[in-house]
């Protein structure tokens, strides 16, 4: 390596290391969780497009890892583990994370921070979008582009739709994945599930049935079968998709007014506080004020919080249909971009109160964070 690559590197681990100094001056810890992690929460939580490039190994006895392909899912883990599990408390890292790229090396940096435990969302959502922006001022990119969205919002809403309960989950999971959505919203036009797979039978034998016995059937026939995993997927989640199909194969009908009440909803976008009011307009035509309120209350609070950080809501570009791909988010999600450039992520998070439970908590507990790509801000040359 010649001189004026290792100066540079060097000046990029310098200014990564002064980035997550700041936030352990912010209170927030730092923590460095194991490379080496159980795949199985990634595969079930992480989203189609972690899994898909996750670097997984098979340990003698049969349990299933992978190299950590984000921190999110290693620190939360961590937190439940320690004594601090249930309380507020904040932490911050910066380490490689490793997922396959085509045309990029498969390890690379993250700084990053989780929250967990913050009774005030609104207050900790604006916070963690700050820091964020501070990110990319430490590498001289002070007004980068913010594209936000909040997941909370479309759950809110499904939540209040006539259907039945296996269709409203499949429609908020569709939402990171907006091909399937649109297929989805077109089956249900049409009424139900109109193809009938080989296994027909089988699905029409499970309707009905008690939820966990039929899991625990299905996960047992995958077992005899030899199934460990299918396209990154474990046996649980495969049993649980099988089982979905089953609820969903029983006729349901939207009707194309509801159809069109959704895709209004997801055409919302402009500033924060144009998007509030055209959502609160929304609610009231659906009369949907008794299920809407509450993330609608949320969301004007947060951008209350956003502009007394200092951030114009003239520059936030909000859009109902922005997600991030990670199953895991459950309201507030955000992008920091440079359109000018590849206009790829360069700080990105969300608020993911769903995750710990998922995790193996007894309790629900508020949680938001973000992580920061330090290979692509090392390219900029703003003050170390």
């Amino acid at each position: 390596m010649d001189a004026s690559v290792t100066i540079k590197a060097n000046g990029a681990d310098a200014r990564a290391e002064a980035l997550v100094a700041s936030y352990e001056r912010a209170g927030y810890l730092r923590v460095a969780p194991a490379m080496l992690q159980p795949a199985e929460p990634f595969l079930d939580l992480a989203g189609e497009d972690i899994r898909n490039r996750m670097y997984l190994t098979t340990a003698p006895g049969g349990a299933e890892f992978c190299l950590r392909p984000d921190l999110t899912i290693p620190v939360s883990r961590d937190y439940l583990a320690s004594p601090a599990a249930g309380q507020a408390a904040g932490f911050c890292y910066l380490g490689p994370v490793f997922r396959h790229r085509t045309d990029q090396p498969a390890e690379f940096l993250q700084a990053g921070i989780e929250s967990f435990g913050r009774a005030d969302k609104a207050a900790a959502d604006a916070e963690m979008l700050s820091l964020g922006l501070e990110a990319t001022a430490t590498y001289g990119l002070a007004s980068p582009a913010i594209k936000t969205g909040d997941v909370a919002l479309f759950c809110a809403l499904i939540a209040g739709l006539d259907l039945p309960p296996a269709w409203k989950r499949r429609l908020i999971k569709d939402f990171n994945r907006k091909t399937n959505l649109a297929q989805d919203l077109d089956r249900l036009v049409l009424g139900g599930n109109n193809a009938r797979p080989e296994y027909q039978g089988v699905l029409a034998a499970l309707a009905g049935a008690n939820p966990k016995g039929a899991h625990a059937l299905v996960t047992d026939l995958l077992s005899i079968a030899g199934i460990n995993a299918v396209g990154g997927r474990s046996v649980a989640e495969i049993a649980e998709r099988f089982l979905e199909q089953s609820a969903l194969g029983a006729s349901a009908k939207l009707p194309q007014e509801v159809r069109a009440l959704i895709e209004r909803f997801l055409a919302v976008t402009g500033d924060p506080d144009e998007a509030a009011a055209e959502l609160r307009a929304l609610t009231a035509d659906a009369d949907m004020n008794g299920t809407m309120t509450q993330a609608l209350d949320l969301f004007e609070s947060r951008n209350g919080f956003l502009a007394a950080r200092g951030i114009d809501p003239k520059l936030v570009h909000f859009s109902t249909s922005f997600g991030r791909g990670f199953d895991y988010y459950t309201g507030f999600v955000f992008e920091l971009t440079d359109p000018s450039r590849t206009g790829d992520p360069l700080v990105a998070g969300g608020r993911y109160d769903g995750l710990l439970s998922r995790l193996g908590s007894s309790e629900q507990t508020p949680a938001v964070g973000f992580a920061v790509w330090i290979e692509r801000l090392a390219g900029y040359g703003g003050a170390s």
